[in-house]
Parts: structure tokens; sequence; C-alpha cells
């Protein structure tokens, strides 16, 4: 059985005029706000305090839009008759925005979580040339950061955490048997 000629055809304008008797739902951008959903990616933001200049950002970025400068610094020894060590410090962290494609590979592979999305959308410039943005700008936008959600109250612990909390209790417990012996006398009844 062969259909009817312009069954298609026929279909079509029917979709066409449906959508033409409904009210359009467009949203006045500059006016009215629009809403985001929860955990958007909008630009990349820096947390500086976390950044230790691994460059692996840089390393792994596509476009090359990460442009990182840092010198070291001597740090003093922790203890007496310990060595010095040495340390990066970061002079400029600046993404170029005009070449960025957000892959997020940047914020996926930081293994000190000093790269997170903001939900910021509104950095448009007149001059390409300012798209660069440098790192107080980044860090600006750490603050608008949305809290990651909550665990599933059934999930196991993070491992982080679990180690910190192990280590926090035998601390204590250290702390604790430390504070018994000064109290009880060496030479008791």
């Amino acid at each position: 059985m062969s259909p009817v000629p312009g069954h298609g055809l026929a279909k079509g304008l029917a979709v066409t005029l449906r959508t033409m008797t409904r009210r359009s739902v467009t949203h006045q951008y500059p006016d009215a706000a629009p809403h985001l959903p929860p955990r958007s990616r909008g630009v990349i933001a820096l947390f500086e305090e976390n950044c230790t200049v691994c460059m692996l950002c840089a390393r792994e970025c596509p476009d090359w839009c990460i442009y990182i400068d840092s010198h070291k610094e001597t740090v003093p020894p922790a203890a007496p008759g310990g060595r010095e060590r040495s340390r990066n410090v970061l002079d400029r962290f600046a993404i170029d925005f005009a070449l960025c494609m957000y892959c997020g590979i940047c914020i996926e592979v930081c293994p000190f979580d000093a790269l997170f999305w903001s939900p910021e959308f509104e950095y448009a410039e007149t001059d390409i040339r300012e798209l660069t943005h440098e790192r107080d700008k980044l860090r600006e936008w750490m603050w608008t950061v949305p809290t990651p959600p909550a665990l599933d109250p059934g999930a196991e612990e993070p491992k982080e955490i679990a180690a910190a909390r192990k280590t926090a209790e035998k601390l204590a417990a250290a702390q604790e048997t430390a504070a018994q012996q000064t109290e009880t006398p060496e030479g008791g009844a």
C-alpha cells in the first residue's frame, strides 16, 4: 500500500499551525534574570589558596588558554636542625575565555580542587583582548560557586574523611593517655 500523496506535507503543516496558535515563551533576558539550573556551567573560578602551581591544568588544556607564571620561594625549616624547603608561589593565573571551549578538563584534572565551575555567565566584553581574565577576577567568581550537593545518607564515607577521622582519633587517644600519665604519680600506692 502506498501512502497518500502529500500526507507528509499535511502533517508538517498541521504541526506548524498548532505551534502558531500557542503563546510564545520568550524571556526578556536583560530585564528578567534567567532561572539557571543548580550547578550550571558558566565560567571557571579559581580558589587560589589551593593552587600549588603544578601546571596540570595548563598542560591538559586542549586550547592552551590557561597562562600560569610562578617563582620558587625558600621556606625555613619547621624544626631546628631541619632543612629548608622550596615551594612554588603563584604570580599569575589567567584564562583567555576567547579561546576557552568550556570543556572542563582543567577542573577535572586539578588534584587540589583549585578550579571550579561558577554559574556566572555575564562577562561579555566589547574588546576580545579583555576576555583574558586574571586571578583577581577568577577569585571574585569563586564566591559564586554553589556548595556541592550533600552525600546520599546511605553512601559510605569518603576515604579522605575516614583517614582524617582515624588520625584525629589516634591523636586524641595519645593526648588522653599522656594526660592520664601526668595525673597519676609514678611512685603510687
